[in-house]
Order: C-alpha cells, then sequence, then structure tokens
C-alpha cells in the first residue's frame, strides 16, 4: 500500500513509500491508497503520460507535462470509484516510484521515458556514468555489436545503469538476455546526446556500432542473476 511518513525530518521520496513502515525512520505511515488502486491509478498514468492524453481528455505541452488536478478530475469524472482522487495523489505514485519514471514539477508530471508519442524531453545530459548497458536477444548479440542499436518502434533507446539494471529490464520479454555494454565516454566526446531520464534509465537516439561490446556471458553479474533466476523458478 501506499503511504506517506509522519516524520517530517525524514528524506525518503517526499514522505511517500510502499509498505506499511517507513524504510528509513520504520515509523508507521500515513495510508493514502491501497496496492490495488496505487497499481491500477500508476497503469492510467503510465498510459496517459506516455501513449495516450486523449484517453482522459488532457492537455498535454510540448515537453510531456500534463496537470495532476486536471487528469484527477477527467478520471473521476469517467470513474466514480475515484471520487475521491485529487493531484496530489499522482505526486504521492511519483514520489514513491523507485525506477524514478515521472517528474513532478508543482501541479504538473510527466513520465520521464517510455513514451510512444512525439515529444520534446528536456531532460539533463550531466553525470552520464562512463558505462551503460542494453540487453538484447543472445542469438542478436553478435550482430547488434556490429550494426549497432537503433530505438525500433520506440522514440529513444533506453540504456541502463548498470548490469544488473539491463539484465532485470530485458528479463520482462526475454529469458536470458545478452548485455551490450555501452562506451559513453567516447559517445559522447563524438557528439551524441545522452540524457537522464528515470534513476537507472537513460535515454539516447542510436549507438553505432563503435561504442557497443558485448558483455562475456561469464561475468559475475550476469552468473549470478541467472542463478538466481533459476533459484526462484524452482521455487
Amino acid at each position: 500500500m501506499l503511504r506517506q511518513c509522519r516524520t517530517r525530518s525524514c528524506s525518503i521520496n517526499n514522505g511517500h513509500f510502499s509498505g506499511m513502515n517507513c524504510p528509513v525512520c520504520n515509523e508507521e505511515g500515513k495510508f493514502i491508497m491501497s496496492d490495488r488502486e496505487s497499481g491500477s491509478l500508476g497503469r492510467m498514468l503510465a498510459l496517459v503520460l506516455r501513449h495516450a492524453p486523449e484517453k482522459f481528455n488532457v492537455d498535454m505541452d510540448i515537453n510531456g507535462w500534463v496537470n495532476t488536478r486536471e487528469l484527477a478530475t477527467s478520471i473521476s469524472n469517467q470513474r466514480r470509484h475515484y471520487h475521491w482522487l485529487r493531484g496530489w495523489h499522482f505526486a504521492a505514485i511519483a514520489s514513491a516510484d523507485e525506477k524514478g519514471r515521472y517528474q513532478v514539477e508543482g501541479d504538473m508530471i510527466r513520465a520521464t521515458y517510455g513514451h510512444s508519442i512525439e515529444i520534446e524531453l528536456d531532460l539533463p545530459t550531466d553525470d552520464i556514468p562512463e558505462a551503460l548497458y542494453w540487453p538484447c536477444e543472445p542469438e542478436e548479440a553478435d550482430a547488434i555489436v556490429q550494426l549497432g542499436i537503433t530505438s525500433g518502434t520506440r522514440n529513444h533507446i533506453h540504456l541502463s545503469k548498470t548490469i544488473n539494471n539491463a539484465l532485470e529490464a530485458g528479463h520482462v520479454r526475454i529469458d536470458r538476455p545478452a548485455i551490450i555494454e555501452v562506451d559513453t565516454v567516447r559517445a559522447i566526446a563524438d557528439g551524441h546526446s545522452i540524457y537522464r531520464a528515470g534513476k537507472t534509465v537513460f535515454l539516447t537516439d542510436e549507438v553505432p556500432p563503435e561504442y557497443l561490446y558485448r558483455v562475456g556471458a561469464d561475468d559475475p553479474m550476469i552468473v549470478d542473476t541467472f542463478a538466481r533466476w533459476e533459484r526462484e523458478e524452482e521455487e
């Protein structure tokens, strides 16, 4: 469930977290909404901000921002069981999101990545790690290293901060993903822009082959992660 820490000095996610007790100060938080409600509203939020703002008749500006109060009013009008919904509830969902999928500024909110609609994301380009990672089908890895990475049906390529982040992202659709490493230092030096989106996600338009390397299947992180997945599948 989604709760808010009652301790004013607590630094966690503007006070919002999932669970019963605050993971920082261990105090029981104030109830905001159930897992079912936060899950349902989270899916609506992703739909509106990434793919279809017209679904709930909200206006989106060129940078992907929508007004939380307008969105809350529209949803509560269409889904009467959400009559209690207010704009600040979306800010709470965004704050508690561990992946940093949303950005909130005052009454405005936007998705930081995952868009299928055309927008101009004015995201920061500083503090980019020296290497980022991208998951793919193992049988396609060698060809990708030779040809480069393109965005395909997405507006941007989504790169991960760590090998583990890339494994988890790839595992959503690939049983045992291969991992491609991106030399961001050289890419940026050659004029390619890379943007910070979520807490572990970075965006770019393309990655030519000269910046790509396949991470060996014997990498300790890959070996340990695959072993953990196998244990979980057996349980």
